[in-house]
């Protein structure tokens, strides 16, 4: 007998590898689409919406259970209109129904089980469902006849709930509009940071514990601000216990999601790449601010990953590897000690567990060891009485035996679509590198990414797309054009072609025009044309990424240094004004806001270095100014020929601004006020160094 040929659902016509992965479900899943609620309308069925992303555990264990089930496909089938929906794809979507089950529920989490009208009002919101009930948690089989019930014979009831939460919904966006906040809302930020710093682990809170670079990136402001050593310390002490745990990958780099626990050991073995991203500006800033070349080190580490394994052709960056492998969350990752045996000498064996955290019965499930070091190699050589380049060397061979050993395994799921707001954070990230490290194959890197993006996910209109895969496509979101933005202004002081400062400016435009909210201030979500959902969502909180409103702002008050455009400082205030009370109840979950009010507040620098570009002389200013951590300034440069006639355009500013002696010069202003020129690198860093008034009127 034959088998019977395998069936598909409309999914298998889908772009996002989410979807794909559910394309041969006995659930009739359709796509976020038109058709979908037409469908609902005419059947008069409710929704079912499932919300997950490509590399969730729990969403695959959600899929084998119930998804994958013909039992409870059945049910779904009969009482609703299965949709899914991809949250990288569709973040708006994700960010509404996220926001309901919030409400609904109290906590969120993936995969986000939604039931709404066919007009997309929710009445029913929860995170993973078991198939059957247990422990208390009502399972699919039993919680779909009720759904059903209710729907059929509780309709006026499920209206009006649907209703309410609809109008509380779009309650969220009423914002107050307060005081403007100031230093003392920096320094209560660091006052919460301080008390949930864990001093025994390092990081935020116990567990699960996740990396919080944004945390970091304020924490280093601060101390620049203030030289309080506790906020550098903070800093070290997470950055340092990350690289140690497990949470890193310390066999082929890059990092983990989260730690499942607060040492750092267990993590949940994902790798998102805007993890990586927000990692590398804080390694990165961390050895500018210390000159500690481990942090550089690090940085590069994750680089290595990132352009090892999550690099398209084209350039453009992949959006993340999946945690499971043949079925099993963080299998590619794990070792047993027959494994360790095997893949190295007697001698290899001795040293790595002397190095790490691996037994012979295994430090996790299954006798299987995650490795993590003990100690930093440093220590580690000092304890051993070996030189400490020669102990990296030796660890060094051990690695890549045990890569060699790995790449051999079946790898885990990787979703290759490139997506403009993470593609536009790790632009940001490996231009801030290049400066830092003096790499140039990181600049390459970044302009790249950013000529695909701009190439391929940009209309002919000037408007961003948020996907590519197999060809551009979905409306962007506010986060596309503020990451982007963002990114390109980081590339602009990375290589200073004055094209892609010109494109940062076009493309905040394009931001305030369709984004910006007129009546209470801040940027929405969607476009004022996008496509229409119970509620048009405003975010700031900044979460695992930083939330699009505070990049916007930060990349607002950069924009009004670099180009003397001071109505881009009352956009970023009124941003402020407009969530001042979300913050200031909440001040640590905001940390990358706090990053912006801190440039907003300055001290602030502006620096115009004129002269040609192939005198090494101006070489020496550029590589001076990166040598020194001060993260609120604004870096131009002016080159003889047409590319100075469109700096003057852009900075019109600058037109005046002359070499001394035909010499690169360097025009320093801090807080709107210039100082006399200087050739000199030197005297340029003094001008950067003094701590003159910040703009609240205090000395910092």
């Amino acid at each position: 007998m034959s088998r019977p040929e395998k069936t598909h659902n409309r999914l298998i016509h889908e772009k996002s590898p989410y979807l794909l992965q559910h394309a041969d479900n006995p659930v009739d899943w359709h796509p976020w689409s038109d058709e979908a609620f037409r469908l609902a309308e005419k059947t008069d069925k409710p929704i079912f919406l499932s919300i997950g992303y490509s590399a969730c555990h729990w969403c695959h264990v959600m899929a084998h259970e119930s998804f994958e089930d013909p039992e409870a496909a059945e049910l779904i089938n009969d009482a609703f209109v299965p949709v899914k929906v991809d949250r990288e794809e569709r973040p708006d979507v994700d960010l509404v129904y996220m926001t309901v089950c919030q409400m609904m529920t109290g906590s969120g989490g993936w995969p986000l089980t939604i039931v709404m009208t066919a007009d997309k009002r929710p009445f029913f919101a929860a995170t993973y469902i078991p198939k059957e009930s247990r422990f208390g948690r009502l399972g699919l089989v039993e919680l779909i006849p009720r759904l059903k019930d209710v729907w059929i014979n509780g309709r006026k009831k499920i209206l009006e709930s649907a209703d309410r939460l609809t109008s509380e919904l779009n309650k969220v966006n009423l914002e107050r509009h307060g005081r403007a906040l100031g230093e003392d809302a920096l320094a209560e930020t660091f006052r919460r940071l301080t008390g949930i710093f864990d001093s025994r682990n390092g990081g935020f809170g116990t567990a699960p514990k996740f990396p919080s670079p944004h945390n970091l990136l304020f924490l280093l402001r601060y101390w620049k601000r203030t030289g309080i050593p506790a906020a550098l310390e903070m800093v070290e002490a997470a950055l340092q216990a990350m690289r140690r745990g497990g949470i890193c990958d310390q066999v082929g780099f890059g990092f983990h999601r989260y730690s499942t626990d607060a040492r750092w050991l267990v993590p949940h073995f994902e790798k998102m790449l805007y993890d990586q991203a927000m990692l590398t500006i804080a390694y990165a800033e961390a050895f500018q601010a210390t000159h500690n070349q481990t942090y550089a080190a690090n940085a590069r580490e994750i680089l290595t990953y990132v352009l090892r394994d999550m690099t398209s052709d084209r350039g453009g960056f992949y959006s993340a590897e999946d945690a499971d492998s043949e079925g099993v969350e963080g299998k590619f990752y794990l070792w047993s000690f027959a494994e360790l045996k095997a893949h190295l000498e007697e001698d290899e064996v001795r040293l790595l567990l002397d190095l790490f955290d691996a037994r012979e019965g295994g430090n996790f499930e299954g006798g299987q060891n995650i490795l993590a070091l003990k100690s930093s190699i440093e220590d580690a050589a000092s304890a051993m009485a070996i030189p400490e380049k020669d102990l990296r060397a030796r660890w060094e061979n051990i690695r890549e035996k045990l890569f060699a050993a790995r790449e051999k395994r079946i790898h885990p799921g990787k979703d290759d679509k490139i997506l403009t707001d993470w593609n536009g954070l790790m632009i940001a990230a490996l231009a801030k590198a290049a400066q830092i490290l003096d790499d140039p194959t990181y600049a390459l890197a970044a302009r790249r990414a950013a000529d695909f993006v701009l190439t391929s996910l940009r209309r002919p209109d000037g408007r961003l797309l948020h996907r590519f895969r197999g060809g551009p496509g979905i409306e962007g979101t506010l986060d596309d054009y503020a990451f982007m933005v963002w990114g390109l202004l980081e590339l602009y002081e990375t290589i200073f072609e004055a094209w892609y400062l010109r494109t940062a400016l076009e493309l905040n435009k394009v931001m305030i025009d369709h984004f910006w909210d007129d009546e209470n201030g801040g940027f929405f979500f969607t476009p004022d044309d996008g496509e229409p959902l119970p509620a048009r969502m405003k975010e700031i909180y900044d979460g695992a990424v930083p939330s699009g409103n505070s990049v916007a702002m930060l990349n607002l008050i950069r924009l009004s240094h670099l180009t003397g455009v001071h109505t881009f400082e009352e956009f970023a205030e009124k941003i402020g004004r407009s969530f001042s009370e979300q913050i200031s109840a909440q001040p640590a979950a905001h940390a990358m806001f706090m990053a912006a009010l801190d440039f907003a507040g300055g001290p602030a620098h502006e620096v115009v270095l004129v002269g040609t570009s192939q005198d090494p002389d101006a070489d020496r200013l550029v590589k001076a100014l990166r040598s020194r951590f001060t993260p609120n300034k604004s870096v131009i440069r002016v080159r003889p020929g047409q590319e100075s006639e469109e700096i003057f355009r852009l900075a019109e500013f600058t037109r005046s601004l002359r070499p001394i002696d035909g010499k690169p010069t360097a025009y320093v202003c801090a807080n709107h006020a210039c100082e006399l020129p200087t050739t000199d690198p030197v005297k340029m860093l003094e001008l950067l160094d003094p701590r003159p008034q910040s703009l609240w009127g205090k000395k910092t």
